[in-house]
């Protein structure tokens, strides 16, 4: 299956005095693509869901994004742990690689211990598992 697409907007206070998004809002960008992927794939509302957290988070700027607008958002799985799964991001504006990132995502138990990834979760994301072509 594809990756999962959707859409962020680049908003006029994303920006810096020069006019390019600001470097910091890109993990908010990856988290928004992420909340989309997580509310329509997996039924999952990141507000009401608990019990899973960041582990860690890498992005990499490929060019300047400047200007407010769309910004394309591929997601996809590319591995799953017993405990955890990496999510991978690449942002595109009027085709164009601008960043890509990762996320690695820890489920936890009420004990805030890490706790197995549940087999329907696993099932889902494993149909998300190829990047965007080229």
């Amino acid at each position: 299956m594809s990756p999962f697409e959707t859409t962020v907007t680049v908003r006029y206070r994303d920006l810096d005095p020069m006019g390019h998004v600001n470097n910091a809002v890109y993990a908010t960008y990856l988290e928004t693509a992420r909340t989309e992927f997580l509310r329509e794939v997996l039924d999952i509302d990141v507000a009401e869901a608990g019990g899973v957290v960041v582990a860690s988070l890498s992005v990499a700027f490929h060019a300047p994004l400047t200007g407010t607008g769309p910004v394309t958002a591929f997601v996809w799985v590319p591995e799953m742990g017993e405990t955890s799964c990496t999510f991978a991001y690449e942002l595109r504006r009027d085709g164009r690689r601008v960043a890509d990132g990762e996320t690695t995502l820890v489920v936890l138990d009420e004990t805030e211990e890490p706790a197995p990834l549940p087999e329907g979760v696993r099932a889902a994301l494993a149909a998300y598992q190829e990047p965007p072509e080229s």
